[in-house]
């Protein structure tokens, strides 16, 4: 069988052998590289192939505003710290002239989702708080790496019986989320977690920015 050199530098220990820092370095430069390029070409190959997608999602979040809509986010562990940043985006807008948008982050209820968590379930956190709050004129934007997160996938339910719209990112193949009928979907194709994560920013951020666009006509009645 044959060993990856570069490997055996970054793992010595599985050989029997010690670290040689200049060997490790040059093992540790070359991951680098390969990180970026991933990274890179995730990028490329998403947007060459969801661009339309991610124009439609737009133009349906810019419609939610419209009519006096609301966005609220969801998602677990680093999806949650994207749920919250996507919420600060829209409330928060840094380019002037962009009025704030209400967008409400569900994963910062921590007294609400522990409540929930330690008496039902930690897979009704996010379904209990869309029982109360969504409308069927607002709009439930959810992130998972896998698509497979209960606690998304029963919100998501819940959004679609009261009416309201939703749209997931997701990664890998989409997992559970993309069997649900989303209104929107977008996959990203790798089961890096990493490279999910930094595709799914590109997005949201994109998003952002084209509801704004979109909603430039509008901005005297938001």
């Amino acid at each position: 069988m044959v060993t990856n050199p570069n490997l055996q530098q970054l793992y010595p220990f599985l050989h029997g052998k010690k670290q040689n820092p200049q060997a490790m370095n040059v093992a540790l430069v070359e991951s680098v590289q390969q990180k970026v390029v991933h990274h890179q070409q995730m990028i490329e190959d998403f947007f060459a192939h969801n661009s339309q997608q991610i124009v439609d999602a737009a133009g349906a979040i810019a419609d939610v505003y419209r009519h006096n809509g609301r966005l609220y986010t969801m998602g677990n562990g680093g999806s949650s710290c994207d749920a919250a940043h996507i919420a600060v985006e829209f409330q928060h807008p840094i380019t002037a002239g962009r009025p704030a948008l209400t967008a409400i982050d569900l994963t910062s209820n921590i007294p609400m989702m522990t409540a929930v968590g330690n008496d039902v379930g930690f897979e009704h956190i996010f379904a209990r708080q869309v029982i109360a709050q969504v409308r069927k004129e607002d709009a439930l934007f959810g992130l998972s790496t896998s698509g497979n997160s209960n606690n998304l996938i029963n919100a998501f339910v819940q959004a679609k019986e009261i009416g309201a719209l939703t749209i997931g990112l997701t990664g890998t193949n989409g997992g559970k989320m993309t069997k649900i009928n989303l209104d929107h979907c977008l996959v990203v194709p790798t089961d890096s977690v990493h490279r999910v994560q930094e595709v799914h920013l590109i997005i949201y951020h994109i998003l952002w920015d084209l509801v704004h666009t979109l909603l430039a006509d509008d901005r005297g009645n938001l």
